[in-house]
């Protein structure tokens, strides 16, 4: 599976880049269709702390899947949006087999 990491205006470090792999890489053990993942990061200019934000898009044959979350670290933002995507994936698959 490709995953693309984007950042913008600021250089993702490689921890925190192979923690995105890790957890993107779990999707798809939940569906043998997904082909890749494109990863953006950004820093809201909002005062409050939760100015992280993830988005991630899920490339699968036909629809892709994609959410977005925001929060007080990356890894936060990231785990929350893999969180709302299984959800997605596993909804997917069982539209497929018409369950």
């Amino acid at each position: 599976m490709k995953v693309t990491i984007s950042s913008i205006h600021f250089k993702a470090d490689i921890k925190l880049e192979d923690f995105i792999r890790e957890k993107t890489a779990k999707l798809a053990t939940f569906f043998d269709g997904v082909i890749g993942c494109d990863v953006i990061l950004k820093l809201d200019s909002a005062t409050n702390n939760e100015n992280k934000i993830a988005e991630i898009r899920v490339i699968i044959p036909g629809n892709d899947l994609f959410a977005k979350k925001q929060a007080k670290t990356f890894e936060e933002a990231v785990d929350n949006a893999v969180d709302a995507l299984k959800r997605q994936v596993k909804k997917h698959k069982e539209k497929l087999r018409g369950v």
